[in-house]
């Protein structure tokens, strides 16, 4: 809450207004559970095909699980067709599969957008409306929002005409990820936008986009009205921002950041957390890029090989899956760090590359250690 004006989402209240955005690979029940823990909010599982649950597709039913006392159940759906939308909300609302739905129209990946998916979506109107109200109606009251980003490019604007289609339709809320889908996350966000937005609507607007530190939160909602802010790429690697979040919405002025002592025990909790080591996990079949590389790292601790795309490793591994970072390898002499421009992610669908991870357990010393880890170390590539 900011200003003594909470954030409602249906019958639930969101304080502090800060949701965590829904990342495919990304926000597991694992990863949500550690930003959980550090400070209230939302936090949205990984972005679901209706279709996909519709036929009840078993990865993607395994998907739409929740932790024990995570509540609000928060679950995106993405769809291209309205009948198909239907069916995925009523199966949501007639199984209790969740306590609010958000529809994704943010996704820029080239493969959605191409079909004219994720934010490509909302530049026909008609389709955007149907898809919109089809959802709202089959929730019954559960509440619906939706993400979007400003449009497909700069002359191509499509966020101000769909967010009032939507707010028409009877959303709860619009999230604006200040980039168009051309951008995807180059550039800086264009947060006029956002104030743009809350301006053309009467229902709340949250603002995504350069968000890092919890400063630049409260800066967005003070320069733009907005009502609340939904984080991606900031927490990667770092879910304690969402401890520094609460405090700043609290009020404190001072920081709130972990010592690197703090941080050790967190990851090994992680990759408890996860349930699996990757010794057990069975081999995936090998992507083409992958199946081409062959390299292997040596660790102080454990050691992880890679080989024609199946990989061997002790879990420091899948322990940084479930922190959030992935398992990219770096090429010759690249630095490595979770804000580097190899290791973003798409926070609307997914690509998570970053090896922080492993880079824990490589003979680093220890202030760079500790500069990587607490997300002091940024490229300027991703935060001009």
């Amino acid at each position: 809450m900011l200003g003594g004006v909470p954030l409602q989402l249906g019958p639930h209240v969101v304080d502090p207004p800060v949701v965590l955005a829904p990342m495919a690979g990304i926000t597991n029940v694992a990863f949500r559970r550690l930003c959980r823990e550090q400070g209230a909010g939302l936090y949205v599982c990984e972005m679901i095909t209706t279709r996909a649950l519709v036929e009840r597709n078993p990865k993607t039913m395994s998907m739409i699980r929740f932790g024990d006392g995570e509540h609000p159940r928060s679950l995106q759906l993405y769809g291209v067709d309205p009948a198909t939308i239907r069916k995925a909300v009523e199966m949501v609302v007639e199984e209790d599969l969740a306590d609010h739905i958000d529809m994704n129209f943010g996704c820029s990946v080239p493969k959605v957008t191409r079909r004219g998916g994720g934010s490509a979506l909302p530049w026909k109107r008609r389709l955007f409306a149907s898809i919109v109200s089809s959802a709202v109606e089959a929730a019954q009251g559960l509440p619906v929002t939706v993400k979007m980003r400003i449009g497909i490019d700069e002359d191509h604007h499509t966020f101000l005409d769909a967010a009032l289609t939507a707010q028409d339709a009877g959303v709860a809320w619009v999230a604006l990820h200040a980039r168009t889908a051309a951008q995807r996350y180059s550039g800086s966000a264009d947060w006029s936008a956002i104030a743009e937005l809350k301006q053309a609507l009467s229902i709340p607007v949250l603002g995504n986009g350069d968000i890092w530190e919890a400063t630049d939160a409260l800066r967005m909602m003070s320069s733009t009205g907005c009502d609340g802010v939904v984080i991606g790429r900031g927490c990667l690697g770092r879910p304690w921002l969402f401890a520094d979040l609460a405090a700043a919405f609290a009020g404190r002025t001072e920081r709130v950041l972990p010592s690197l002592g703090e941080v050790h025990p967190r990851i090994v909790q992680a990759g408890i957390t996860t349930g699996r080591s990757d010794r057990t996990r069975p081999a995936a079949r090998p992507s083409r890029s992958r199946s081409r590389s062959r390299r292997s790292i040596h660790c102080s601790r454990t050691k992880a090989r890679v080989a024609g795309g199946e990989r061997q490793c002790g879990g420091s591994l899948s322990q940084s899956r479930a922190l959030g970072f992935g398992d990219r390898r770096r090429a010759p002499g690249e630095l490595a760090s979770p804000f580097s421009r190899s290791g973003l992610v798409d926070a609307d669908h997914g690509d998570a590359w970053s090896d922080l991870g492993d880079r824990v357990e490589i003979g680093v010393d220890v202030q760079q250690r500790q500069a990587l880890l607490l997300g002091r170390q940024r490229n300027d590539d991703v935060h001009r």
